[in-house]
């Protein structure tokens, strides 16, 4: 039956639609499967060539991170072009036999590197930046050393891992050690990330920036490179603090009869003073001195206020009145002179049992003697003396 002039228009419509539909399924089609292979096979495997195009990115590598972890990171900043790329890289490179792994800290990256040129700056310790490794009985401040070579001190360790010149180009100007210097003596410090138990006694050292001596332990930091010199300070003040309060210092202050800034303190001369193997006899002569009032007279105390040390002081050094010379002072020194380690503090919340008040190193092996009786104690002394220990060339 022939349609009637009504029904064709309609008919024709429909089937335009249908091919437009249809058509239109097929270009989709055709897309998705351009899209899923560039995806797939060309940014999934893209690799970009040389050593960046200069702009400059910081990645962030925690404890434990592998390349695996940090593929995501190194996606976002465009280190790398992809992660078939980076985890390639890093199966060469482990293929290679080199030791040196993935370790903490922040690293000088570029944008649109080669996988191979990522793998190798994460594993490269001049890029790495923003971590200090901190010595047991450091001190902030550099220490000059009388026929020795100079000690760096944690501030300049500081400065030197806030930024390295040609790799970091761009990016804020480094933290130098007077920035340090001045955001400890000019910030609050509460504000530092001191503890509520240190507070009141660098409040009392006014604008020293050696105020906090002692308040950063040993131990690998990690701090932001990119952050201002009060916040890396609080950085690591912060850490610090989760570090000595770990080992029962706030709790054995009341056993041992000293409030937990002056345990510190106290465990700041162990790690001066006392040899390996000794660290709780020291600490209870410190702690039988204070109980009897009797001066502690330590050479360190004396040598932590002068421009050069050495293991001896001369009697002038030890005339001199400073806020740590426990020859010119009753008691403990005002703040720790270096940054205890846990061996020095624990020593302290428990020290050895004994009713010593002397003691000295008597040979270059480090053998120390222990006395009550000062008598004896001088002798040890003049053994010390005849072995070489107490000389002074000053």
């Amino acid at each position: 039956m022939p349609r009637t002039p009504s029904t064709e228009p309609k008919y024709r419509r429909r089937k335009q639609w249908s091919l437009a539909i249809s058509l239109g399924l097929v270009l989709l089609l055709v897309f998705v499967i351009g899209y899923v292979y560039y995806q797939r096979e060309v940014l999934g495997n893209r690799d970009y060539d040389g050593e960046g195009n200069g702009k400059v990115v910081l990645v962030r590598v925690e404890e434990g991170d592998t390349v695996d972890g940090l593929v995501p990171q190194l996606l976002d900043d465009d280190v790398v072009g992809s992660r078939t790329a980076m985890i390639n890289a890093a199966e060469d490179y482990e293929k290679s036999g080199k030791n040196r792994g993935v370790e903490a800290g922040y690293y000088a990256l570029q944008q649109k590197m080669s996988a191979a040129s990522a793998m190798s700056a994460l594993t490269d310790d001049n890029r790495r930046l923003g971590v200090v490794d901190v010595s047991n009985g450091l001190t902030l401040d550099d220490t000059a050393v009388v026929g020795g070579e100079t000690r760096t001190g944690i501030l300049t360790m500081i400065a030197d891992n806030s930024c390295r010149e040609g790799l970091t180009d761009g990016l804020e100007d480094c933290v130098t050690v007077d920035d340090l210097r001045s955001a400890i003596a000019d910030t609050d410090p509460a504000q530092l990330g001191v503890p509520d138990w240190a507070v009141q006694q660098v409040t009392d050292r006014g604008n020293d920036p050696r105020r906090i001596e002692g308040l950063i332990s040993p131990g690998v930091h990690l701090f932001d490179p990119t952050a201002d010199a009060q916040e890396i300070i609080r950085q690591l003040v912060t850490s610090s603090t989760q570090v000595y309060e770990g080992t029962g210092l706030t709790e054995a202050a009341g056993t041992v009869g000293l409030a937990p800034y002056d345990m510190l303190t106290a465990a700041s001369l162990v790690e001066r003073e006392a040899p390996a193997g000794d660290f709780d006899k020291v600490a209870r002569v410190i702690l039988n001195r204070l109980n009897e009032g009797q001066k502690l007279q330590f050479d360190s105390t004396v040598n932590y206020g002068l421009d050069s040390q050495e293991v001896a002081t001369t009697d002038d050094d030890r005339k001199r009145e400073t806020p740590w010379n426990t020859y010119a002072m009753d008691g403990l020194p005002h703040t720790p002179i270096a940054s205890p380690g846990i061996d020095a503090v624990k020593a302290i919340e428990h020290p050895a049992d004994g009713d010593w008040l002397y003691f000295v190193t008597v040979d270059k092996d480090g053998t120390t003697v222990f006395n009550r009786d000062f008598g004896e104690h001088e002798k040890a002394i003049e053994d010390s003396r005849a072995n070489g220990v107490l000389d002074s060339h000053r």
